[in-house]
């Protein structure tokens, strides 16, 4: 009995002497409390309206003289250190519930023709509805930290490789505002149709997803495209413009392609990368954008009219909807303007061909071959023909004659000849007088100017035989011998028929 009193009196003791505000602090921190941040709170909370009410209560019997001043100094010191323990919890939370999503991320082109992507974030940072529970919504504290801001978002583009490809490389948001989505616009460096949008926000975190660039449709055409817009053709060949197609537009997936102001004499025809056969109508899906196509133009052989060699000549490749077909048929054969197309509305690219012409040197050679007894010279007779597209000029023969021979070509230098012209070309080969008996050939190259650039035909070798001389004497004895042999022969043939 005296030991249960005395126990008593000493739990009366420690009473009188701890504080009561001492007794309503919060609990020791628990270690899970940052692996589990909702529970944490949980306890923030709770420690925190425990030291208010001790505060509020300790404040009335200070006021009341029934404690002294430090009583009250450590009920107040609790309450701060239990209320940034609950602010630290709630940022905790914050943070990890921060999140910033992409709205939407449309690709268009600007009157410059360069492409734009427009990235709209937004803040759909949201607590669960037991964080709801736990916090006052409208509390004040709560409400001072701003659970519906995001601070210092820092947005950017980049390629598989990920480099950045955006222009400027990169934006910041200094706030995002839950329900107030905000747009940013790119330039885009490299023309993709898939891209990384590079998200930091908050206190580091992170997201880098990889997405899909929706096509404004709000322009309502194809963009057309070519990387060689330029080219020289030469006349008689053929050339290929090559075409990019890229569909911005909700309402039209099927176009007519036409070409404007390309002369009549040339022809013209279309066809799909990767595919066989000519097109006219190009058809979009919603899996396929984008199509490559060629334009295939061939000139004529000869300069025209309507295509002169050397002067650049422009035209244009239109992507018309079926529905303007009609509208466009009944003009395709005029003379178009730039701003007469771009009153239609229509998708297109001006392209540019520059003719070119080439010559073509020809040698005609009817007798490659030829005897002689060395004791004249030899002639040969070729024709040289222009059968290019361009005047020749300059055209002259190196001939690699064997050693001691003479030789001469008349004329030695054609100054010009124009497009399916020839002329008569003689050369004359002279051998020594000492020359042996055998076979000789000279060869003989052709060289000429076209446009400044050098043009060759091919090489001719001409042939001579030389055969050995003959005696006349020697000739004439030989005759001699055989006469007088069968008038003997028939002498006595006739003397034996006698007998």
């Amino acid at each position: 009995m005296r030991s249960l009193i005395n126990t008593l009196f000493f739990t009366l003791l420690l009473c009188l002497i701890i504080p009561e505000s001492a007794l309503a602090q919060s609990p020791f921190p628990n270690a899970r409390d940052d692996s589990y941040p909702l529970l944490g709170l949980k306890r923030a909370k709770s420690s925190y309206d425990r030291t208010k009410s001790e505060l509020e209560r300790q404040k009335e019997l200070y006021e009341k003289e029934l404690i002294s001043l430090e009583e009250y100094e450590t009920a107040l010191n609790t309450y701060q250190d239990a209320e940034v323990n609950y602010q630290q919890s709630l940022l905790v939370l914050l943070f990890e519930q921060q999140f910033v999503s992409i709205k939407s991320a449309i690709k268009s082109q600007d009157e410059n023709a360069k492409k734009q992507v427009k990235v709209t974030l937004e803040n759909t940072s949201g607590a669960t509805e037991e964080f709801a529970q736990i916090v006052d919504m409208e509390d004040d504290l709560f409400r001072s930290l701003q659970p519906d801001v995001i601070h210092n978002i820092y947005v950017s583009l980049s390629n598989d490789d990920g480099a950045i490809i955006s222009s400027p490389y990169e934006i910041k948001l200094p706030t995002l505002r839950s329900g107030n989505p905000t747009t940013v616009t790119f330039d885009l460096l490299q023309d993709l149709d898939e891209v990384t949008v590079n998200i930091i926000y908050g206190n580091g975190s992170s997201r880098n997803p990889k997405v899909f660039l929706e096509k404004d449709a709000s322009a309502n055409r194809v963009l057309i495209q070519s990387e060689r817009f330029s080219q020289e053709v030469e006349l008689g060949n053929e050339a290929t413009f090559g075409l990019g197609l890229e569909l911005f537009s909700g309402t039209n997936d099927t176009y007519k392609l036409e070409v404007v102001n390309l002369p009549k004499s040339v022809t013209r025809n279309f066809s799909e990368v990767g595919a066989s056969g000519r097109i006219s109508q190009i058809k979009f899906t919603e899996s396929k954008n984008n199509i490559d196509a060629n334009l295939l133009i061939s000139l004529p052989d000869r300069p025209t009219e309507d295509v002169p060699m050397d002067e650049a000549i422009s035209f244009y490749v239109l992507a018309i909807p079926i529905s303007q077909l009609t509208e466009v048929n009944s003009k395709l054969n005029d003379t178009w303007t730039e701003s007469e197309i771009e009153d239609l509305n229509v998708g297109f690219v001006k392209l540019e061909m520059i003719p070119k012409g080439v010559g073509r040197l020809i040698v005609k050679a009817p007798q490659l071959y030829d005897e002689t007894d060395a004791e004249s010279p030899i002639e040969f007779t070729f024709q040289v023909v222009n059968e290019g597209s361009r005047r020749l000029d300059n055209i002259e023969f190196e001939l690699d004659a064997p050693f001691e021979w003479e030789k001469r070509i008349e004329p030695s230098i054609i100054t010009s000849l124009d497009i399916r012209e020839e002329q008569t070309v003689k050369l004359y080969l002279t051998p020594p007088s000492d020359v042996s008996v055998g076979r000789y050939e000279t060869r003989m190259r052709s060289t000429g100017l076209s446009d400044s650039q050098p043009i060759n035909a091919e090489d001719k070798t001409f042939t001579v035989q030389v055969a050995a001389q003959t005696s006349v004497i020697g000739t004439a004895l030989i005759l001699l011998l055989i006469i007088g042999l069968v008038g003997g022969l028939v002498f006595f043939g006739i003397k034996l028929s006698r007998k």
